[in-house]
């Protein structure tokens, strides 16, 4: 058994190897889970969370490193947690965008960490909220979230982020992907990424049309930029950076940053609880209730959505 409270006072102090041991807990769903979470309540708050998100290939990995090069010269401490799809064999991340941001390993103000899908859909991992709560308390001032990139399903990192970039990049059909995952309506910022190709200028115009289609913005409301970048060279990065922190000031200003931690506080509570009755469920496959449930089900005397009452009734007073 960890030393919880040992841990989370060596995270505070920016040590690598305890922020290492309390995200291990949070994605191995320790029995010290609830341990780690109480202790870390007090601490959150102040990071500031930024999602990125976008098809394969459009250059997250080398934009969210591009963007942690900036952080660091504003002299912030950056956390990046970038969540690659699980390996089939080990359950452990395939990718390991860690191999992509070398350049960062040995700056103790960055701390990095590949965490593997395990098979949720929609583009994070599970643990997600949890892990963000570790880099929040262990001191990070911005904390970056590199989605799977999976396409259509990628969009719950809105509901994870204070403020989502969506990377687009030329020739890759991204306008019309944009549309169909819905992305058109979770992006804060937007980013056409490998900007020196061809048609860069045509995927900007094209993005700008498509998000005047769909707008319905009252006077004041927030309209959501489209930066144009190289990031592997680090052109364009810094016009990145400002978005964002006009982004948060425009949040901040109108109570939005408030609401947006508010709703994500929410929705980390509910699938906590369904996760917890899931499990439970679970653990009646062969007991005599849902026996007895279904027996009356086939023999006509209830009817499915009665005995679900039912069972979830016995569930939450046992």
């Amino acid at each position: 058994m960890q030393d919880v409270s040992s841990l989370v006072a060596q995270a505070r102090e920016g040590r690598p190897r305890a922020v290492a041991r309390l995200i291990s807990l949070v994605e191995g769903a320790s029995p010290q889970l609830r341990e780690v979470m109480a202790a870390l309540a007090p601490l959150t708050g102040g990071a500031y969370v930024v999602g990125l998100t976008g098809s394969p290939g459009v250059g997250k990995s080398t934009s969210t490193s591009a963007l942690v090069t900036a952080y660091r010269k504003q002299g912030k401490r950056v956390g990046v947690l970038a969540v690659d799809p699980s390996s089939p064999f080990s359950g452990g991340a395939l990718l390991g965008d860690r191999v992509r941001m070398s350049e960062h390993a040995s700056d103790p103000g960055v701390y990095i960490r590949s965490m593997a899908t395990r098979g949720h859909l929609g583009g994070l991992a599970w643990a997600a909220p949890q892990a963000i709560r570790v880099l929040d308390a262990a001191g990070c001032d911005v904390i970056l979230v590199e989605t799977v990139g999976v396409g259509q399903s990628e969009v719950e990192i809105a509901s994870q982020a204070d403020t989502s970039v969506v990377l687009l990049a030329p020739g890759m059909g991204d306008g019309i992907q944009a549309a169909k995952a819905g992305i058109l309506e979770i992006g804060d910022v937007y980013v056409v990424n490998k900007a020196d190709r061809d048609g860069a200028d045509a995927t900007a115009r094209e993005l700008n049309h498509m998000l005047g289609l769909g707008e319905s913005r009252a006077p004041g409301d927030w309209r959501p930029p489209i930066v144009k970048t190289v990031a592997a060279r680090g052109e364009g990065v810094d016009e990145v950076v400002e978005a964002l922190e006009k982004h948060r000031a425009w949040m901040e200003e109108r109570g939005v940053l408030a609401e947006r931690r508010l709703a994500r506080a929410a929705h980390e509570v509910e699938s906590i609880a369904v996760t917890s009755l899931r499990e439970r469920i679970g653990d009646l496959h062969g007991d005599r209730r849902l026996g007895t449930l279904a027996e009356r089900i086939v023999a006509g005397d209830l009817d499915p959505y009665r005995a679900a009452d039912e069972l979830v009734a016995g569930l939450t007073q046992g």
